[in-house]
């Protein structure tokens, strides 16, 4: 097979540790200091035991053998306690940076991990209703010289595609190529105006990547997240993809390494950040939660409310916030999850809406069209961008 030149930029592109997906990222000053990430846990996290509520009086009974130790675990107030292996998110949390809403959920109400996370994704009120991504559609409402946004993933998740441009972004698994090879690629395409701009454009995000490195470790891929958001040409929107939450079986060490990882992440995203942190919001969320009683694998099976937690200097955080709905057995949805009693969708449109002051209302409208009379949920992010150090 004989490769095209346009190809061969491509793949050349790919060696220097850049994987671009189309159009390639446009470098340029916006005029927004505050970024938004948003991140994605696939497969349905276990929410009742990253934030435990240990208070319950149901807790230990309804989780038995999975029910976390509290010695181990940092209260956060009378009735919650976090998961051990979330360090840097507790010293978030110490330093009002964390917040945390519990028994959240979409509309969604069944236990498909592919619909369940298209209705995340689309902010739809059913599986593909919709076609774009509420991340998408929140790209729009910003203006178009602070409307960059970008996927740390090998294609566009569902939640940025749409009519707005967004670039996605991801290591190669292949050695970084020589400075030598570098510039003769280089010279090779200078005197081509369309592949000399794309081959100019590629060797400027794999500037940016830095010297994260080809691996996906996690705190390689917070460090090169971080990379991107922290120039003041970089974008503003963010989406980072994580996996493997789905614990069916042996749940504690599977849970406890996961939560490690998306630490490390969020630990590094935060320090490579530096001053920008201040101007930050995270929000961490995942289709739908997980029984409240274990199974007989020791795991959980798909629930229903779950967990939905922001991070970042914007955010008004060191607090739970839950309109608790009890672990009893006529408490629980169809006798068997945790009732949602708050939208991750008014939580979403809320939180997008006061990090980049635009209208709430309007923003609901924006995100979710078919849930236009949601009133969002405010008060979550300061107004302001005063740093506050973690």
């Amino acid at each position: 097979m004989t490769l095209s030149r346009r190809r061969f930029l491509t793949l050349s592109a790919a060696g220097a540790g850049a994987m671009l997906v189309s159009p390639m990222l446009a470098l340029a000053r916006v005029e927004s200091e505050r970024r938004f990430v948003f991140v994605i846990q696939r497969g349905a996290a276990d929410g009742l035991n990253i934030v435990v509520p240990y208070a319950d009086p149901a807790y230990a009974s309804l989780r038995g053998p999975l029910a976390l130790e509290l010695s181990s675990a940092a209260k956060l107030d009378g009735t919650f306690a976090l998961h051990p292996a979330l360090q840097r998110t507790a010293q978030f949390y110490a330093a009002r940076q964390a917040l945390f809403v519990h028994a959240v959920a979409t509309p969604y109400r069944d236990r498909s991990h592919f619909d369940g996370q298209n209705v995340l994704e689309t902010g739809s009120t059913a599986p593909y209703q919709l076609r774009d991504g509420w991340l998408n559609r929140l790209v729009a409402l910003l203006p178009r010289d602070a409307a960059q946004a970008i996927a740390f993933a090998p294609t566009v998740p569902a939640a940025l595609r749409g009519r707005s441009n967004v670039e996605s972004y991801a290591p190669s698994s292949l050695p970084d190529a020589s400075d030598d090879l570098l510039m003769r690629v280089g010279e090779l395409y200078s005197h081509d105006a369309e592949l000399g701009r794309l081959w100019s454009e590629a060797l400027a995000a794999h500037a940016m990547a830095g010297r994260a490195g080809p691996r996906q470790d996690p705190a390689s891929l917070g460090k090169l997240a971080a990379g991107f958001l922290a120039r003041a040409d970089g974008p503003r929107i963010a989406m980072i993809e994580t996996g493997g939450w789905d614990t069916h079986s042996a749940q504690n060490p599977r849970l406890a390494a996961q939560l490690k990882a998306l630490d490390a992440m969020l630990g590094a995203l935060r320090d490579g950040l530096g001053t920008v942190w201040a101007d930050t919001t995270v929000v961490v969320a995942t289709e739908f939660g997980r029984t409240a009683a274990a199974n007989g694998t020791a795991g959980t099976d798909h629930g229903t409310g779950s967990l939905a937690m922001l991070m970042g200097g914007a955010v008004a955080g060191g607090r739970v916030m839950a309109d608790w709905p009890g672990l009893r057995p006529g408490d629980l949805y169809e006798g068997r999850d945790l009732r949602a009693t708050t939208s991750l969708d008014a939580l979403v449109a809320g939180a997008a809406a006061e990090t980049f002051g635009l209208d709430p209302a309007h923003t609901v409208a924006a995100l979710f069209p078919k849930r236009r009379s949601l009133a969002p949920v405010t008060g979550v992010v300061a107004a302001g961008g005063t740093a506050r150090h973690a």
